[in-house]
Formats: C-alpha cells, sequence, structure tokens
C-alpha cells in the first residue's frame, strides 16, 4: 500500500513538471480547487462574542414638551409617555404642537394615514384609548375623524410626532362613547406619530 502510494505522489509530482499537463484542467478539477480553499475549523473554544451594547442605536429621544396640561417626551417608534396637569385641563379652542418634526409627505386635509397615537382626558388624566395597546398602528380617513384630528392633523409630516390638544366642543362633546372613560365635554390629548399618508 505504502509502495502504491509513493508512486502516486512521484507520479503526481513529476507531471506536474512536465510541459505537457494542461493546467487549466487540473486547475478546474474538483481536487484542485478543494486543496485551494481554506480550511476552516472550528475549535470547542471558540464561542460567540455578543455585541457591545453601545453598538446597538437607541432610538432619538425628543426633548420634553409641554403644551396646555400634558408633558410629553418618549423616543419616536414606542408609546409617548405622557403626564397630564389636570388644572390647565380646560380649553375652549384647538392647540396643535409638533414634539417631533418628520421629513416626509406632508398630510392633505382629505387624506388617508396610518399613525400610532394615545389619548388621555384631560380632566381625568386617564388614558383612554392607543393604538400602542393594539399592538400596531391605526389607518383611517381624515374626513371621518373628530374634527380636533380631522383640522389639527393636516400639515403634519410623516416621520413626526404631534400633540393635539381638543376641546370638548371639537372631541365628543357631552355625549362620549359609552364606556370609554371620557367625560362629557372633557378636553382631550391626543399624541400622534405619522407613519404614512395617501
Amino acid at each position: 500500500m505504502r509502495k502504491f502510494l509513493t508512486v502516486v505522489v512521484a507520479a503526481f509530482l513529476l507531471a506536474g513538471c512536465s510541459e505537457t499537463v494542461d493546467q487549466s484542467a487540473l486547475d478546474s478539477s474538483p481536487s484542485a480547487m478543494a486543496t485551494d480553499m481554506p480550511s476552516v475549523v472550528a475549535s470547542e473554544s471558540a464561542v460567540a462574542t455578543p455585541l457591545p451594547s453601545e453598538s446597538v442605536p437607541a432610538l432619538p429621544e425628543p426633548a420634553k414638551v409641554t403644551v396646555g396640561p400634558a408633558t410629553v417626551s418618549g423616543p419616536l417608534e414606542r408609546e409617548p409617555k405622557v403626564k397630564v396637569n389636570s388644572k390647565k385641563a380646560a380649553t375652549d379652542k384647538l392647540i396643535v404642537k409638533d414634539a417631533v418634526v418628520g421629513e416626509g409627505d406632508v398630510v392633505a386635509a382629505n387624506a388617508m394615514v396610518t399613525a400610532h397615537y394615545v389619548g388621555y382626558g384631560a380632566t381625568s388624566g386617564l388614558k383612554f384609548d392607543g393604538s400602542w395597546d393594539r399592538g400596531q398602528p391605526a389607518q383611517f380617513p381624515l374626513e371621518q375623524v373628530i374634527s380636533g384630528w380631522s383640522e389639527g392633523l393636516p400639515g403634519m409630516k410623516v416621520g413626526g410626532r404631534r400633540i393635539l390638544i381638543i376641546p370638548g366642543s371639537m372631541g365628543y362633546g357631552d355625549s362620549p362613547p359609552e364606556g370609554s372613560g371620557i367625560l362629557p365635554g372633557e378636553t382631550l390629548i391626543f399624541v400622534v406619530d405619522m407613519i404614512a399618508t395617501q
């Protein structure tokens, strides 16, 4: 067996020195390609190293914004934190404030929008609704929502966060939806993160 291997190795070496050997045929053979490929052997001590926490970019956190009875904070792409000061609750006009100005398309008055939002009662200080709780943004035409939204959202840009302080007359008036937790005539606070418009 050793003599046979010695003869095969010697013949191979002699063939490599010969001018009549077709070098391209040797280079394209599977065994030649296999010897040209680097060998990777995983050692038993090799362990995946987690990336340092600094390598994961943090979501940008807008500054705290106070508008009327609401102080809003927290990063985009997460439910905002809303603190309500019930002493400043009542308003008779719509108040609109961009906490973050988006860089995308501008919302038109008759648009269909996709947005995350959260709503609080300005008097009760309680959260009564939020798309974040359902795990997905809401989609709706601005022509079919309360007037505080249909008047407060046009002009907003996709990628932005807007705070709406809506008087009861532009919200649900004296007849809020039963079981909603909204008081009759209550001023409403909405924080809206605009995702898309069409």
